[in-house]
């Protein structure tokens, strides 16, 4: 291997070997390069910054023979898309390496058309300053994961590449192999049966709604597995079960999955317009003050409650809860005083 400096950035040369044989060039560079992050690496193949043989490579999955000369040019470190704004943040902890924060409901994670400021990765390119160039692409600069944007709660984001691929690769294993850990607390309609348990069903977009997401048949969409327990349950008048607290516990990652699983199930979110709307009407089964609560919530309740991970540089494993936010809190109590 030998490094190469320009004034455009640095240049590594490399040579495809035995164990190359057959192995994808993103995953081959990956392997060799440890420094770079696999998606940073597919970022730079597409942007033509990698050479096999001579000649420019935009494939990542092309397969490698031993003895190819292959060349990676990673430019300096330039400023990210986004600006960087002055939004508070609310930090849970912090070293060189990565960011925990609280997120609260409305803030979007990362810039997206109709949304291009006032995002977390605004919010973090102000407070984390140049250590986040690039990573993980010029969008979603230290993102390893999202929350909905109404969606409240724990979330790590990457301030080195190094960091970037060890949590990105615990956050694809999803806990099966690691400490990786994120709970939820949801308030959905009705009480789900049995009160713990597993929904297993795969997610797609859905096929009328490309917005939307949609459990699909099996052998389609992507698996998604949520764990459940029922924390609590709540009745109004002489209804019983008219809404419960649920627990969730995520092994696999899809976009909306608590939100779909459970309303698939029957028990939409509370304030969940997306998945839940067909169950607006419930609310006349509420008491004033609960009616009240529900109404001012103006989002989904659900709210990510705890995040654990090792640690990408010492291993160290962390965990980080946050409390229920005020708006979750006060339906919840309100709940509570329908009996």
């Amino acid at each position: 291997m030998g490094h190469e400096m320009t004034d455009a950035g640095q240049i590594i040369h490399l040579t495809a070997t035995a164990e190359d044989a057959g192995v994808r060039l993103d995953r081959a560079l990956a392997l060799r390069l440890p420094e770079l992050s696999r998606s940073r690496i597919q970022q730079l193949i597409k942007d033509g910054c990698v050479t096999v043989g001579g000649a420019t490579e935009t494939n990542a999955s092309r397969k490698l023979v031993p003895g190819l000369a292959l060349a990676v040019a990673v430019p300096l470190p330039v400023a990210p898309e986004p600006a960087g704004e002055d939004i508070p943040l609310t930090v849970l902890y912090e070293d060189d390496s990565l960011i925990v924060i609280d997120k609260p409901a409305g803030l979007v994670v990362h810039p997206a058309p109709g949304n291009e400021s006032g995002t977390l990765v605004n919010a973090l390119i102000a407070h984390c300053g140049a250590s986040l160039s690039g990573i993980g692409g010029v969008r979603r600069p230290g993102i390893v994961h999202r929350l909905d944007k109404d969606t409240s709660g724990v979330m790590v984001a990457a301030k080195t590449d190094e960091a970037h691929k060890g949590l990105s690769a615990q956050f694809a294993d999803h806990g099966r192999t690691g400490p990786l850990h994120r709970a939820y607390v949801a308030l959905v309609w009705g009480v789900p049966q049995p009160l713990a348990g597993t929904i297993d069903a795969p997610i797609d977009r859905a096929p009328h709604n490309r917005e939307k997401m949609a459990v699909v048949r099996p052998g389609h969409g992507r698996t998604a597995i949520t764990h459940y327990i029922v924390e609590e349950r709540f009745a109004a008048g002489d209804a019983a079960d008219v809404a419960s607290l649920v627990r969730c516990r995520l092994e696999t990652g899809r976009t909306h999955q608590i939100r779909v699983h459970l309303a698939h199930r029957g028990h939409p979110l509370l304030g969940d317009e997306t998945y839940g709307s067909g169950f607006r009407t419930k609310s006349a089964r509420l008491g004033e003050q609960a009616r009240q609560a529900l109404g001012a919530l103006s989002r989904q309740a659900l709210h990510a409650a705890e995040l654990g991970f090792a640690h990408p540089v010492t291993g160290r494993e962390m965990r980080f809860e946050s409390p229920l936010p005020p708006d979750l809190q006060r339906l919840i109590t309100a709940l509570r005083a329908n009996a």
